[in-house]
Parts: C-alpha cells; sequence; structure tokens
C-alpha cells in the first residue's frame, strides 16, 4: 500500500503549549498538535531518555498530524524537572491518567488512543491494566521496551494479558530491547486484538543504516503510516 501523502504536514511550531495539573498537585508540560478535524487522537508519551521535544517525538507527531492524527505529548514530572532517573511506576501512571483526562478535555468526540516511545508506552500499558484509561480505544507502542539490553526476558509483558483494548507493537529488527523472537509469542497470546509491525533494519531509536537504502526519515514515514492505518481501523 502506497504511503499517505506527508505534503501538507504541519510544524510542530503550530502546536499548542499548556500545562496539565496531575492529582498530585504536580504541573507538567504539555503539546497538543491537531490538525484540523482529525480522525484520531493519540496521547504519545516519551521515553526514558529525553522528553516530548526530542526531534523523534516531534517529528513523529508531525507526521501523524499530516495523516489527519492530532497528538497530545507531555512530560513525565522527572524530566520537567530537569531529573535523570525516570519516575518511579506510580508517578508515571498518574502522569499519563492526567494525560489522557487533558486529551479528553481539550478534543471531546475524537477517538481517543494513548501510549508512547519505549518506557511511555510500558507505562501507558502498566496504567491501563491496573485501571482502565477512560475512552481510550487501543494502545500504540512505539518501541516496547521487552528487556534490558543483554538481558533477554519477557517478564515486562506479564501486565499486557490484563490490557482488555487492541494494541499495536512497532518494532524494529535491530530493537536491542526487544527481540522479536521474543516478542512476537507474546503479541500472539494476546489475541486478535494485538498485532506487530516490524520496521526492517531499525534500532530501539529507530535508527536505521545507510546500507538499508533508507533514512530515518522515511523510517517516521512508515510509523507514521502504520499508527494512522491502525487507528483508523478501531
Amino acid at each position: 500500500m502506497a504511503p499517505i501523502s506527508t505534503r501538507a504536514a504541519p510544524s510542530g511550531a503550530d502546536a499548542l503549549s499548556f500545562a496539565i495539573d496531575l492529582a498530585d498537585g504536580t504541573r507538567v508540560s504539555a503539546l497538543l498538535q491537531a490538525p484540523p478535524s482529525p480522525r484520531a487522537l493519540l496521547v504519545l508519551a516519551h521515553g526514558a531518555g529525553a522528553g516530548m521535544t526530542h526531534p523523534f517525538m516531534a517529528a513523529l507527531a508531525d507526521a501523524l498530524a499530516a495523516r489527519a492524527v492530532a497528538t497530545l505529548r507531555f512530560q513525565f514530572p522527572f524530566m520537567e524537572a530537569g531529573g535523570r532517573r525516570p519516575d518511579t511506576p506510580g508517578v508515571a501512571h498518574a502522569a499519563v491518567r492526567g494525560a489522557v483526562e487533558a486529551a479528553r478535555a481539550r478534543c471531546p468526540g475524537v477517538p481517543l488512543f494513548a501510549g508512547g516511545k519505549s518506557f511511555g508506552g510500558r507505562m501507558t500499558s502498566q496504567a491501563q491494566a491496573l485501571a482502565r484509561l477512560p475512552d481510550v480505544r487501543g494502545l500504540v507502542f512505539v518501541g516496547f521496551p521487552l528487556h534490558p539490553a543483554g538481558k533477554p526476558s519477557v517478564t515486562r509483558a506479564d501486565h499486557l494479558a490484563a490490557v482488555d483494548v487492541p494494541m499495536l507493537f512497532l518494532q524494529g529488527t535491530r530493537d536491542e530491547l526487544a527481540g522479536l523472537a521474543l516478542l512476537r509469542p507474546i503479541v500472539q497470546s494476546l489475541g486478535a486484538h494485538a498485532q506487530v509491525h516490524v520496521v526492517e533494519d531499525a534500532d530501539h531509536a529507530f535508527h536505521v543504516r545507510r546500507a538499508s537504502g533508507r533514512d530515518d526519515a522515511a523510517v517516521i514515514d512508515e510509523l507514521a503510516d502504520a499508527i494512522a492505518r491502525w487507528v483508523g481501523a478501531q
């Protein structure tokens, strides 16, 4: 299937900046990037090593906006405070919930999805497994961190069995934090409501080697196409 056109891709500079007040009184920054008449809204959480304005996050938000998918990016409290150690799960889950509530309030009636890059996606799925995120139709994982580098394991996926909404896993063939030989059986065990989209030659950061014949921009387009088609089918 041909890629969806990106000619009208908006600039991240057009994103609306605002603050989200979390339940514990913490305030975090957020960016809402909404094209005219969005067909879906994705709450897109950042990873453990870089915040919501990282070039990868911004480029993916731009590409999704060009495909009529709005995004709400937000900072986890540790990133907002300039820290390096990721928040505890409880704190991260509360931030995800706050971001979902903000998305519902700012874009009422728009089909809502949640997920994120690496740590952000896993914290979103944990939050959903513990107590369903209101109105969220499905979860999107941009590089699910199944295990630490060099330490293959599947225990980080145990909670996924308790997630009762559709899930899309986007994973690179060179992802050092999610060996496909381990991930594929997990996705299969989750049944028909879980899918994996494999990005050839991409690592955990979705970088590809020059020898692949593609560049990182092409990978962003592939990710955005896969996400846009999947959310449109839910």
